[in-house]
């Protein structure tokens, strides 16, 4: 069958149905460098701008694939939606597709956030516009490559839709089995960036750090925000942005910093970054820190309070770090060996972040996030990060962080392929029936193939 990628990004959907023996006839991606690799790929022409192409020109196709713009919706953007005046409307362009053409299947992705979303009005706006306006049989499921047998932790939102129905369609099975994040990983790779020597410095005192704590006391399961240690600023009944100047000046600041005799500018300058702003609701009113806020500033002060002459020391070093975020520190890694050495690491902006090697955390457009291998004092190369998407062996920027921005926009090119397998009836082709079923017997089998 012929397919348009929209979108289309590295071709984590090109990767996907091109193995399942279908031709793309059309693609779409905006951005030149992307566009430039997608043609060298898959040697076709890229259309730059789906907006400003004519539809009556796309030619005929059965499957229409498309990762729209995730940003509106993203937890880490700010969240405008259908209203996004740059990418909110880019859904409406794929209905108008939909409508003119009348593909008999379709297969979006995005973020997780997308179905509850403005309180899920934006849901039922899509859901609408697929099933009444245009009368798709549609469903939807939350998916991650880590339940299919890869070894990375990445849940988006899958919609698909057939013109006839979907009696004929199911979910791909969870494997019972992941593979190891190991066999993901290259040997001695020559084009690894090491790690920088400034945050080998920070992973030097959040190991020190970690090492104060009684061994037989467990490692906070919140996220550790170092500048409440010895703070007192007001937070539960009024936030410091509405406190007055009086009641600032009584009070402590980041680090134990005293406020009295400051100006009120200077005494904001000595708070942390997350509380110096008001909080408004949708409709302008004031409201107060949420309670998970609340909670985290009350358990950093008592955690604190309660080991302050064995963390004293190293608080003191960590104080003088340049980048607020690598002040804090969260540690997922409940009951494992107290040695950074031994994890992947991400520095975030919610902090410098500890995971266990069961899976990869979930590539993300931001490029300063690509995970670190402690234990080789490396970030992932992008092969690996390739590897990650099942998009093995395609071209990829040379820049790493725009690699890796491109990486963290991709659809995971393996869950394409098993959704489009389940999904797609290709009478016309017998034999690729056949070998799609010698395909669904391995993955069935729960034993990971990834070459």
């Amino acid at each position: 069958m012929k397919f348009i990628d929209l979108f289309a990004g590295l071709g984590g959907f090109h990767v996907a149905l091109e193995k399942l023996g279908h031709e793309c006839v059309f693609a779409s991606e905006k951005k030149e460098n992307l566009a430039n690799l997608y043609a060298e790929n898959f040697s076709i022409e890229v259309n730059r701008d789906i907006t400003k192409i004519k539809i009556s020109e796309i030619p005929k196709f059965n499957i229409l694939c498309a990762g729209f713009p995730c940003q509106p919706f993203s937890k880490a953007g700010d969240q405008f939606g259908l209203n996004d005046k740059k990418n909110g409307n880019l859904f409406d362009k794929i209905v108008e597709i939909l409508d003119y053409h009348k593909p008999e299947y379709f297969i979006l992705e995005n973020v997780r956030n997308l179905k509850s979303h403005d309180n899920f009005a934006t849901w039922k706006y899509i859901k609408n516009k697929l099933e009444k306006s245009l009368g798709y049989t549609i469903d939807d499921k939350i998916m991650s490559p880590h339940n299919y047998g890869i070894p990375q932790h990445r849940e988006r939102i899958f919609i698909i839709g057939s013109r006839t129905g979907l009696n004929h369609f199911e979910w791909p099975k969870s494997s019972n089995s992941t593979d190891s994040i190991f066999n993901f990983l290259e040997k001695n790779p020559t084009n690894a960036t090491k790690l920088e020597s400034e945050k080998m410095e920070v992973l030097k005192l959040w190991q020190e750090f970690i090492e104060k704590i009684p061994p037989e006391d467990n490692l906070p399961s919140f996220p550790i925000w170092s500048m409440e240690f010895g703070a007192t600023y007001p937070f539960e009944k009024e936030i410091p942005f509405r406190a007055s100047s009086n009641a600032l000046g009584r009070s402590k600041g980041k680090f134990g910093i005293p406020l009295k005799g400051m100006t009120r500018e200077e005494k904001f300058q000595n708070l942390p970054n997350y509380v110096k702003k008001n909080q408004v609701d949708e409709k302008g009113h004031n409201i107060q820190f949420p309670n998970w806020k609340k909670h985290y500033i009350r358990s950093n002060r008592s955690f604190y309070k309660k080991y302050e002459k064995e963390l004293a020391p190293v608080v003191e070093k960590i104080q003088k770090l340049g980048v607020s975020s690598w002040q804090k520190f969260e540690w997922n890694v409940k009951g494992g060996e107290r040695d950074l050495s031994k994890y992947i690491i991400q520095f975030r902006g919610s902090g410098v972040r500890v995971k266990k090697t069961d899976f990869f955390p979930s590539l993300v457009t931001v490029s300063t996030q690509i995970p670190i291998l402690s234990w080789e004092n490396r970030y992932i190369t992008p092969r690996e990060g390739a590897k990650i998407q099942s998009l093995n062996g395609i071209k990829l920027p040379e820049n790493l962080g725009s690699c890796f921005s491109a990486l963290g926009n991709a659809v995971n090119s393996k869950l394409v392929e098993l959704i489009a397998f389940n999904l797609i009836i290709d009478d016309e082709n017998p034999n690729l029936k056949t070998k799609l079923n010698s395909i669904k017997e391995v993955f069935e089998s729960n034993i990971p193939v990834l070459k």
